[in-house]
């Protein structure tokens, strides 16, 4: 047995050392992708979910067109189960969770001493998320007043 943990953890600071290298370079496109403050993107994943809920509230309820309907197959789920009271737990659950796992992975490179890949990795799984949601609020918008 603790031939198998040492041959493990060689084999664990063989796959560090190889991927120490790519630590800058990653990095240094993370920031290109997001050069403020992690905590920025934290906050403003958070104001857009707000939005995001707002919006497809106005869309579903305050717009003339009746034949809308919530696009997202776990949203529209939670939209027939629940009512807007159920989309809004749906919502803090599905993004609270992506932004724990973000902070989750990016708190483990950090302890194997990578924190230029743990930003990284929070950053590459975030502003995905980012991109789509401001589309799903700029669709909300200009579909309400069509």
């Amino acid at each position: 047995m603790q031939e198998r943990r040492g041959w493990f953890k060689a084999k664990m600071m063989e796959s560090f050392e190889r991927d120490r290298p790519l630590e800058r370079p990653l990095e240094a496109i993370s920031r290109k992708l997001w050069p403020w403050p992690e905590s920025k993107l934290i906050r403003t994943i958070g104001v857009l979910a707000a939005l995001d809920f707002i919006s497809t509230y106005v869309f579903l309820e305050i717009s003339t067109n009746h034949r809308l309907v919530e696009g997202g197959p776990l949203a529209g789920w939670a939209l027939q189960r629940g009512g807007f009271f159920g989309l809004f737990l749906v919502d803090l659950l599905s993004v609270g969770s992506l932004v724990l796992l973000a902070l989750a992975v990016r708190a483990l490179y950090q302890r194997l001493g990578f924190t230029g890949l743990g930003r990284t990795a929070l950053v590459f799984l975030l502003v995905p998320y980012l991109i789509v949601i401001l589309a799903a609020i700029y669709n909300n918008i200009v579909v309400s007043f069509l």
